[in-house]
């Protein structure tokens, strides 16, 4: 029964999960959208909860911050609770103009830097893609709320507090933006896509633009926790939509 890092029994989350970092906002989608949500994890306070939205089963975990720790629980949700598809629904800081605050981004590919592909499989690759069905099933969601996306590919940094740069020229974001095509930087995606891909199952990312490398707009921790709402629903739809493709 359960895993060192997960109580819940075999059979407590359905085949769609969606991972925010933050546990609080996992409560708040399971409060705020499901129906008949119920506390199946709480281990070190990593809240997952399985409910209904519009009949379909659905759940919600936190994945908690960084590669590490979406490494654990997204593993152990594919292999563990026959979990199928897990949609990461997060914050991330904009690289470019094109995304402002409040946009709504969808991954098209994770470029890290980080070495957990390689140390977990061998895997020596710098960029990694989502699942393609996961990812048109969102769409399609967005086009039905018709609610606006930008796609693209994302940062994945292990590091969220970065020494200033000492040498000359462009500073790191701005390289990633221009040579690699990165739009925005999050903490999550290559290990959640990574694990995806060597377990056969399905992973995807959606991001909220909460802050901006080259604008002064912030939000708040409570605005990020309660207010990201666009990109719930239109994961929500896609987990109704995965459910009806079965």
């Amino acid at each position: 029964m359960g895993t060192p890092h997960n109580e819940a029994n075999k059979g407590a989350f359905a085949k769609t999960v969606l991972m925010p970092g933050d546990p609080l906002r996992a409560k708040f989608i399971a409060d705020t959208f499901l129906e008949d949500a119920k506390l199946v994890n709480n281990v070190r306070g990593v809240q997952g909860y399985t409910g209904t939205y519009k009949g379909t089963p659905v759940s919600v975990m936190a994945s908690g911050m960084g590669m590490p720790a979406i490494g654990i629980y997204s593993y152990e949700l594919y292999s563990e609770y026959d979990v199928e598809n897990i949609i990461r629904v997060g914050s991330a800081g904009s690289y470019t103009d094109k995304a402002k605050v409040y946009d709504v981004v969808l991954a098209s590919g994770a470029y890290s830097e980080s070495t957990y592909a390689k140390t977990q499989s061998g895997f020596a690759g710098d960029m990694i893609a989502p699942s393609a069905d996961l990812c048109q099933a969102i769409r399609a969601s967005a086009k039905d709320l018709n609610i606006p996306m930008i796609e693209g590919v994302i940062h994945s940094s292990d590091v969220f507090y970065r020494q200033p740069a000492k040498e000359a020229g462009p500073l790191y974001w701005e390289r990633l933006r221009d040579e690699k095509g990165c739009v925005a930087v999050e903490m999550e995606s290559f290990a959640l896509f990574h694990n995806a891909g060597i377990l056969g199952k399905n992973a995807a990312c959606i991001l909220t633009i909460s802050d901006s490398f080259v604008s002064p707009e912030i939000t708040t921790p409570e605005e990020r926790q309660t207010s990201f709402t666009n990109m719930m629903k239109i994961a929500l739809e896609t987990a109704v939509k995965m459910a009806e493709k079965k």
